[in-house]
């Protein structure tokens, strides 16, 4: 990256990391797409002043990306990257006027989550057979609370023991931007959790104290090791081509649309920021209401 962008540079990502407290995840995507902006500028217009950016600039970079076959989804990600900047340069005063006035972001095909039947979800619990020793105890304890709460890997993995309210059968989680919320557990779920809490203390000597998951060497467990063991129980029961913690989230949410949940209790406990975010499992309920219409009504 260019000399004269890095500090600007270096500056936004301290302040998305320090003040907006996204996520390393979030930083380091960031900090990708800004240096492979800065890259192309340097390479194509030479020396350029942050001030002089235009929308051409930007627009002939996007065009570029687009002639590599980009997906509209990783450009709008690139798109939204370079608002952020120029925002935060416009408000800081470094930037009179934001070149991203005019760029605009490319129409996305929606499609519908992919999600587990019930059906599949009770075969999982009834008739799977979990090894009885503590790698079988956590998968199904994980995979659990992935049905049963809808939260994602990331918020799974950094579930600490002081999380749980045994009390109140509920769980505090840490979601996007570090917001936290609460989820309730049914008294079953929140017995298994209590459960396996003081499990650790019994099969280990030494072990991580702060997080609810370990393995079975008494350590942190890491996501890599959720999304292989989840693969492989869901693999047994169905045939999507898609088999993940997130799918299990799909899952959790279709099913309580479907059992006629309120979309905005929902949307909060999925931790979405927005409800159109939410609105796209109506459309599997949608369907099923066709379905039952279909079967059903003497003139459909």
């Amino acid at each position: 990256m260019p000399e004269e962008f890095i500090s600007p540079v270096h500056t936004f990502l301290d302040y998305v990391k320090f003040e907006k407290r996204y996520s390393q995840h979030t930083i380091t995507a960031y900090k990708n797409d800004l240096e492979q902006f800065f890259d192309y500028l340097n390479v194509q217009y030479g020396t350029t002043a942050l001030n002089e950016i235009s929308p051409a600039f930007i627009k002939s970079w996007l065009a570029t990306l687009k002639e590599d076959k980009m997906s509209s989804k990783s450009l709008n990600r690139k798109i939204s990257s370079l608002k952020s900047f120029f925002k935060f340069q416009l408000k800081s005063g470094v930037i009179t006027a934001t070149p991203m006035w005019s760029v605009t972001t490319p129409k996305i095909s929606k499609r519908l989550p992919q999600f587990v039947k019930e059906t599949e979800m009770k075969d999982l619990f009834q008739y799977l057979s979990f090894p009885d020793d503590w790698q079988g105890k956590t998968d199904r304890l994980i995979i659990s609370l992935f049905y049963q709460t809808g939260m994602r890997l990331s918020e799974l993995v950094n579930l600490k023991e002081s999380h749980i309210d045994k009390d109140r059968n509920s769980i505090k989680v840490i979601g996007k931007g570090n917001k936290e919320r609460i989820i309730p557990l049914n008294p079953e779920l929140t017995a298994q959790v209590a459960e396996y809490m003081n499990a650790k203390k019994i099969n280990f000597e030494d072990f991580d104290k702060h997080y609810l998951f370990v393995n079975k060497d008494g350590k942190k467990l890491y996501g890599k090791y959720v999304y292989l063991h989840v693969k492989k129980y869901m693999a047994e029961v169905t045939t999507l081509s898609k088999k993940s913690p997130h799918i299990l989230r799909h899952s959790f949410a279709t099913h309580m649309m479907n059992h006629g949940a309120d979309l905005n209790a929902v949307k909060e406990l999925l931790g979405h920021s927005s409800l159109a975010a939410t609105q796209v499992y109506t459309h599997n309920t949608i369907e099923k209401l066709k379905n039952i219409h279909k079967k059903a009504h003497p003139k459909a």
